[in-house]
């Protein structure tokens, strides 16, 4: 773990994401930012996403509408609670490399309101999620499931958690050593994910038959 002042660029990030190493800013000191390799990375991996049943159910009962890259500082600011990492300088990074096309939000509306979402960064095969947020029971849980059917759909190999959660461990996440999170990392980049080519976001039942069974 490192700080550093200087203004972060889609370039630098992008080349921090290629090198398994990433940004969170300091949450005492607004203006720096802190880079982090560590040792264990949590994942989630795509071949064995599984969905409980309760949550199955709500997607099949749908009243919602996903979005892709709708409002995406929107998501980023609802992530962003206070005395959170995300900081002022954090958000502008990745609005920046949103604006390139490196960087992505999913978004659950209903109603016209925006109740839930998350983002990421795509590189290569290998997506990063970084955080999401829920307004409505479940609506951060509906995007992750719409997230891995997206990321399955476009020939993704790689979703970076970063930190494994209760929350992740519920939908199979688990933490790898750092050696076998650089040796998927690096085979994910050398390959091409097309994060655009799921096309069914309004259909649930083509979104869990995309993801995963469930059980």
């Amino acid at each position: 773990m490192s700080a550093a002042p200087l203004r972060i660029t889609p370039e630098l990030l992008r080349r921090a994401y290629a090198a398994g190493v990433f940004p969170m800013g300091d949450s005492t000191r607004r203006e720096e930012v802190l880079w982090f390799d560590p040792p264990a990375r949590g994942i989630l991996p795509l071949e064995s996403f599984h969905i409980p049943a309760r949550l199955a159910k709500t997607l099949k009962q749908g009243g919602y509408e996903v979005r892709l890259d709708h409002d995406f500082r929107a998501v980023m600011e609802a992530c962003a609670r206070p005395d959170t990492w995300i900081t002022g300088p954090i958000i502008e990074a990745y609005v920046a490399l949103h604006r390139e096309g490196g960087a992505h939000s999913l978004e659950i509306w209903r109603e016209g309101r925006l109740t839930g979402g998350l983002y990421g960064v795509s590189l290569g095969a290998a997506f990063f999620g970084e955080s999401m947020f829920s307004r409505e029971t479940d609506a951060s849980k509906i995007a992750l499931v719409h997230l891995v059917a997206r990321l399955r759909a476009g020939g993704f190999h790689l979703l970076d958690t970063q930190f494994v959660t209760d929350h992740l461990a519920r939908f199979g996440a688990a933490e790898i050593p750092r050696a076998e999170y650089q040796r998927r990392l690096a085979a994910a980049l050398r390959r091409k994910g097309e994060f655009r080519q799921f096309a069914a976001d309004s259909d649930p039942s083509a979104v869990l038959h995309s993801a995963t069974q469930t059980s």
